[in-house]
């Protein structure tokens, strides 16, 4: 990094002050948008879902194991895929460990993917995961959220991914949907978000972003993510 200014002590803890203050107002504001993401007005989960996971067929109720709150992480692995997608597969690095402090804020964390079952569980079994995963194979539910599309929808050429059209070609996208379970049973979605949303769920990034060479992806070939590997293949 050649040619980065230099400055005395005194002058860097200045420039440092000025930037505290630029990050306390985006600060500020991110609690206001987060406010106004939970104040989004709810539709309710009509449809009933069922998926494979180890304990058998479960209901979408039933992933909220007791809890009232469902976040479910949208991997990217079709069924005709011999992996995961790469890039959902650092996320979940991120959010492995991180359920069982979401537990005891009421939040079950799931991921969701349309692979049968037998390969999530040979992945999941081959990266260390302990979280739980299922599989919505045969299902709408990943076309009703908007994360799979299929042949029909692809060979038109345009698809709809982050609420707008897009000529994505992939039949897979990542994305997060939040679900709401009242007293009575009844399920609600109350927030999904796709593509840089996801940015902010990834604790690797927030780091990476603090360091002088940032996210360091401008120069990747032929997307931006081409560096990440599974976590088992770095160095290989």
């Amino acid at each position: 990094m050649p040619n980065h200014p230099v400055v005395t002590q005194q002058a860097w803890l200045e420039a440092r002050k000025g930037l505290l203050a630029r990050e306390k107002e985006f600060t500020r504001l991110r609690d206001e948008l987060s406010e106004a993401r939970r104040n989004l007005p709810w539709e309710r989960v009509a449809k009933e879902y069922t998926f494979e996971g180890r304990a058998g067929r479960e209901t979408l109720a039933d992933l909220f194991d007791g809890r009232s709150q469902l976040i479910v992480y949208h991997f990217m692995f079709a069924p005709d895929w011999d992996a995961g997608c790469k890039s959902c597969s650092f996320w979940a690095d991120n959010f492995e460990r991180n359920v069982v402090h979401l537990a005891a804020r009421d939040v079950t964390l799931i991921a969701v993917s349309r692979a049968p079952l037998a390969k999530i569980e040979a992945f999941r079994k081959r990266l260390g995961w302990t979280f739980k995963w299922v599989s919505s194979e045969g299902t709408d539910f990943n076309f009703d959220y908007h994360v799979s599309f299929g042949p029909e929808v692809l060979d038109a050429g345009e698809i709809v991914y982050n609420y707008a059209s897009s000529k994505i070609s992939s039949s897979e996208m990542p994305g997060i949907s939040v679900f709401y379970r009242d007293e009575t049973g009844a399920i609600f979605h109350t927030y999904s978000c796709y593509a840089r949303g996801l940015d902010m769920m990834n604790a690797a990034y927030q780091y990476l972003d603090l360091v002088p060479k940032g996210r360091d992806e401008a120069e990747q070939r032929p997307h931006a993510q081409a560096w990440v590997r599974y976590r088992d293949s770095y160095g290989t």
